[in-house]
């Protein structure tokens, strides 16, 4: 007789281990659902609305005559020239190298495929210049 007590006994932990485990599930779902609200009304936060008399009151307060910004003060820093600009000359591109640079240039504006009419035209134009510096004895110095 003691097997059908043990299995009262196995079905009745068991019952009350899913009791357990699903007597807190609502509880999180509410939680979540909460901290969803939260965090959404934190991010999208109400801004409060200002209607014309108070932006009119408010704009009124803040007028400063213009003379003050138009005499110069004696507070003021003196200025500075500003210091000089100091260009760093870089070597030169070799002409073989600028040459090969340039058919590279070509190649790839060949490769790219024109979305509307106007880009491709642009396209043509400077592969025309390309052509032309290409076919030149001397080409720019870069």
């Amino acid at each position: 007789m003691e097997g059908p007590k043990s299995e009262n006994a196995a079905d009745l932990t068991s019952k009350e281990t899913l009791i357990k485990r699903y007597k807190l599930k609502p509880i999180w779902r509410l939680f979540m659902i909460v901290n969803l609200g939260l965090g959404a009304y934190m991010f999208v936060k109400p801004k409060k609305k200002t209607t014309s008399k108070e932006a009119n009151r408010d704009v009124g307060n803040d007028k400063v005559p213009v003379e003050a910004f138009l005499q110069p003060s004696a507070t003021s820093i003196p200025e500075r020239p500003p210091p000089p600009v100091v260009l760093e000359e870089r070597e030169r591109v070799p002409e073989d190298q600028q040459h090969d640079l340039l058919k590279w240039i070509l190649e790839e504006k060949r490769k790219v495929k024109p979305r509307d009419l106007e880009e491709k035209k642009r396209i043509d134009e400077e592969k025309a210049i390309l052509k032309h510096f290409i076919r030149a004895k001397s080409n720019p110095s870069l």
